[in-house]
């Protein structure tokens, strides 16, 4: 387990509000233990709509983020006074919702006399291994796939970050959700893709995998959703829109359809080859042995189970964050915060940053 003596933070209360799912955890700095988390999903309420509202979102967060701090706080057996800081996503992520956090973070540190720390919510996902035992030490590779991300870092350190590869299109997991969107999966469809996945098989489509040969680190995934539109037209009997006419609504595969199943694991398959071939092509590139997988698709059981075999061939090993972790939650917010608790000010401004590069984040200064 790391050591977070030198932070200096004792106990730092984390708001995550970025998107569908509002988070809070209690995190105790100087011994580097989660003290007590509540995580409430918002994936009932938009999947009457196959993806996230907004609207809806930053509602939903104004409904529970207090109830959920105050549920928190009694499990712990705390008060808000024991509190020493708190930390809220600043961004990246819809921008309703990181308002009602970064609000609530803010009227909560003035009442209670605290400092805010504003944390970014990748960030909290690239360092959320570290809450794993064992723990990776520095520097690592950084798998980030979570959301519309998918990105390979160099890690030296906290605020110590290199981009090594991005997506220039689709992210792995918008690849997983619009493909089980097609396959006729409900929202979030992704980890329902993966299960379906496990009765199939991964050899019966030839789904590509796109920049797979291309000499960088790159990744890309919107030919790989085309190749499964077009599977599915086929499938179903469907015929393209003639050239110039406008287009048809694209056909959904049918629930009791015989190659659904196949489908699913083709599409897998070709996702993990993906993200496992840049992986280990980071890994030589740079001569590191450690490389971390952070997000929601770091669940993946699949994904966990080919960049294992990989790395070990390369003489390398893969941290993960504890399953509960790789979603979005208040945790890894917390977590973050502690570890920037040098950065802690009596700042009760609102600024959220909906769009945030991480390669903006500097290293927190040292404590005194």
């Amino acid at each position: 387990m790391k050591d977070f003596s030198t932070t200096r933070s004792g106990l730092v209360l984390g708001i995550e509000s970025s998107c569908d799912e509002t988070g809070i955890a209690l995190f105790n700095g100087r011994i580097g233990v989660i003290v007590a988390e509540s995580l409430h999903s918002q994936i009932l309420l938009h999947a009457p709509f196959g993806g996230v509202v907004p609207e809806l979102a930053g509602r939903d967060h104004i409904k529970y983020g207090l109830r959920l701090i105050d549920s928190t706080l009694k499990s712990a057996g705390i008060s808000g006074n024991e509190i020493e800081a708190v930390a809220y996503t600043q961004g990246p992520g819809l921008a309703g919702a990181l308002l009602v956090g970064a609000q609530l973070a803010a009227a909560l540190a003035y009442a209670w006399g605290k400092p805010t720390i504003p944390v970014h919510h990748m960030e909290g996902h690239l360092l959320s291994p570290m809450l794993a035992d064992p723990a990776p030490a520095f520097p690592f590779i950084a798998l980030l796939v979570s959301g519309g991300h998918t990105q390979l870092m160099r890690v030296d350190g906290v605020g110590r970050y290199g981009l090594l590869g991005d997506t220039i299109d689709d992210a792995a997991g918008e690849a997983f959700d619009k493909s089980a969107k097609l396959i006729g999966l409900p929202y979030p469809g992704g980890a329902l893709l993966s299960r379906l996945a496990a009765n199939g098989e991964e050899t019966s489509f030839a789904i590509p995998r796109p920049l797979l040969h291309s000499g960088d680190l790159n990744f890309s995934f919107a030919g790989l959703k085309t190749a499964v539109a077009n599977e599915v037209r086929h499938l179903t009997g469907t015929a393209l829109p003639a050239r110039g006419a406008i287009s048809a609504p694209q056909p959904i595969l049918p629930d009791d359809h015989p190659r659904r199943a196949d489908l699913a694991a083709s599409i897998q398959a070709a996702i993990v080859d993906c993200l496992v071939a840049k992986s280990v092509a980071a890994l030589k590139r740079t001569g590191l042995q450690r490389i971390v997988v952070a997000g929601g698709v770091g669940a993946n059981q699949k994904l966990r189970e080919s960049l294992n075999r990989a790395a070990e061939k390369v003489g390398a090993t893969v941290f993960y964050p504890p399953v509960a972790l790789c979603t979005d939650n208040g945790a890894m917010i917390a977590h973050v915060g502690a570890l920037r608790f040098a950065e802690a000010k009596l700042d009760y401004s609102v600024n959220v940053k909906p769009r945030w590069d991480l390669a903006e984040l500097r290293a927190p200064t040292p404590c005194a």
